[in-house]
């Protein structure tokens, strides 16, 4: 589990590993949380590792392989609680290499659109960028982003199944390198593995008899906004660097330079302040450098996994 600023939900998402995963060990690794999250964590006696800083979640998920010995590692954010057994999971794991469960809000409700989606085109980022999926969600390439065309209920091959909730066996880990750290201090790192698996030839499986029950966004939020902004667009970009072509990245970027305007317009009469003004001259001045700089190249690091 990695941990930022956890204390009001991690006691729940250890207590349902307690009872859901009896024999499963459990490690934290908290990302230098200003909040009780260590001291709530270390009562409960469950093992943690207390960064001194916040080494992203990419980093702290390598961290937590190098610290563990097990065939399979599931990677759980505190605000999951777990509504079921691991073994379906673990046993698809075993055999594909990758799996993700079934996440629900707190009424049982599936999260589509957030559980499984299928991995980015440049299409899909600059409808998200230019605000056409908020817009239009039922439009044809946001529908089979999202897999809004697929039943939840039912299992089989998934791209890109949540970080949230994502199992992985070790040697699938140890040869892609674990989790690409230069996406921090958080997102888009969970789909770049996720894409990285696939091209390696790595089967993933989504298992909906593994159900968590997901809060969302419980540790961004701890994020100012400007700074959740910024690490968003640069995240988003650099995935598009890695995976999408030269062409691909222009089109990314220059949606993204064009979509933050109006976003940011509309915060600003949300909010009735013109900080969103300037978080936008912010993000424009970043993609503008983006754009002329070029796609980032290759894993920014490669620690090792099983060292």
């Amino acid at each position: 589990m990695i941990s930022y600023n956890s204390g009001d939900v991690v006691e729940a998402c250890l207590a349902a590993l307690s009872e859901f995963a009896p024999s499963w060990d459990v490690l934290v690794v908290d990302n230098a949380s200003s909040d009780d999250t260590v001291e709530r964590v270390r009562t409960r006696g469950t093992r943690v590792i207390a960064n001194r800083e916040n080494r992203g979640f990419a980093g702290a998920v390598n961290q937590a392989f190098r610290e563990t010995q097990s065939e399979l590692v599931l990677i759980l954010n505190p605000d999951v609680e777990l509504r079921s057994s691991l073994e379906p999971l673990a046993e698809a794991c075993r055999n594909a290499g990758v799996a993700g469960g079934r996440l629900t809000d707190a009424t049982g409700t599936n999260q589509t659109g957030f559980t499984i989606r299928r991995l980015p085109t440049a299409t899909v980022l600059a409808l998200e960028l230019l605000g056409v999926n908020r817009i239009w969600p039922g439009n044809r390439w946001n529908r089979k982003y999202r897999y809004l065309d697929r039943d939840l209920e039912s299992g089989g091959p998934a791209e890109q199944p949540a970080g949230a909730f994502l199992m992985i066996r070790r040697d699938a880990c140890n040869t892609l390198g674990g989790f690409d750290e230069s996406f921090h201090p958080v997102w888009f790192e969970d789909v770049d593995f996720c894409a990285r698996a696939k091209a390696a030839g790595y089967e993933i499986q989504y298992v909906p008899e593994a159900v968590g029950r997901h809060l969302g966004g419980h540790s961004i939020q701890k994020i100012d906004e400007s700074s959740r902004q910024l690490y968003w667009y640069d995240s988003l970009i650099r995935y598009a660097g890695k995976h999408l072509g030269v062409g691909g990245y222009r089109v990314v970027c220059i949606a993204a330079g064009l979509g933050v305007i109006p976003r940011s317009t509309l915060r600003m009469f949300q909010t009735g302040s013109l900080r969103p003004a300037s978080n936008c001259f912010r993000i424009l001045k970043f993609v503008g450098r983006r754009l002329v700089s070029g796609p980032p190249s290759g894993l920014a690091q490669r620690p090792g996994i099983d060292n």
